[in-house]
């Protein structure tokens, strides 16, 4: 089972929740996949510090045009909607970086003067935090697109029972990337006006690709079904699964690179419901399996 971990915005707690949950659900004797799709900005492992037992690299395929075929007819650069190839009089020039590496320039090539390359993007890193898995992808400094790497994270997945992906923030294509076949989506927000806008911006996501997801609230002053905050969130049609209650003491432990809910069990109480709810799903899903 497939489930990601997003958020509207930055800051909201996404990788807390994401890290303390595969420790939780490992804990209760499930077999958990940690997935840092945040490629941009990873930091899961400072939470996990997991061994890493394999490195290697990101790579997405790139064209490579063969100069002596070549009559810089111009189709490759017509076809290309990224700008990543440039046709001139006497050359044909492609910018690697912008490539979205969908082949269609070396179907449109008459002269079939264009071959594919490869291309490092990154590093892929594999490991073990105890008992969960860890992968994680690192984008190179300058790259301008990481859905590749985020594809290569993913692609990186075992047969554990849950894969918790951890998404990079907002909505954008690297975030679409994260939600492809997901089978639930958790998004954490905070009851703060910034949180509140961009949690609509990420629920109209999660609606326009038909995924099903549930609420976290962080950082939660004052608990209650009743106050103004979670009215604004019951109109979402999506439902709430936790309110995580803000304390000096998780904090604390976040930034000394904690895992909170070893630290703190009041932390891990109030995830509780969101473990208890995902293997009920897990469970469901095993039952349709086998029948």
């Amino acid at each position: 089972m497939k489930v990601v971990i997003a958020s509207g915005k930055g800051g909201t707690g996404k990788t807390t929740i994401a890290t303390n949950l595969a420790f939780l659900m490992a804990r209760d004797g499930l077999s958990v996949a940690y997935l840092d799709c945040d490629v941009e900005e990873p930091n899961g492992h400072l939470f996990l510090q997991p061994v890493i037992t394999w490195e290697g690299p990101i790579e997405k395929p790139v064209p490579v045009i063969d100069s002596q075929r070549c009559h810089h007819c111009g189709r490759c650069s017509e076809v290309c909607r990224f700008g990543a190839i440039v046709s001139l009089p006497q050359a044909t020039i492609v910018f690697s970086e912008l490539c979205h590496a969908c082949g269609g320039c070396q179907l449109a090539c008459p002269k079939q003067a264009i071959s594919e390359g490869r291309r490092r993007i990154g590093t892929l890193r594999l490991g073990h935090a105890g008992t969960i898995r860890f992968v994680s992808g690192i984008l190179q400094v300058g790259e301008a697109m990481s859905p590749p790497a985020i594809r290569a994270v993913k692609a990186a997945m075992d047969e554990s029972e849950v894969a918790l992906l951890d998404a990079p923030p907002g909505t954008g294509c690297p975030v679409v990337e994260t939600l492809r076949e997901a089978d639930m989506v958790l998004l954490v927000t905070e009851p703060t006006p910034f949180g509140w806008h961009d949690l609509q911006l990420a629920v109209r996501l999660v609606k326009m690709l038909k995924l099903p997801a549930a609420i976290i609230v962080n950082r939660v002053r004052q608990a209650g079904r009743d106050n103004l905050w979670c009215q604004r969130l019951r109109s979402l049609d999506f439902p709430i699964w936790a309110e995580i209650m803000d304390k000096r003491a998780v904090a604390e432990a976040y930034s000394r690179g904690k895992i909170v809910a070893q630290c703190e069990l009041q932390f891990a109480e109030q995830l509780k419901p969101v473990v208890d709810k995902l293997k009920a799903l897990i469970d469901e899903r095993a039952c349709g399996c086998e029948r």
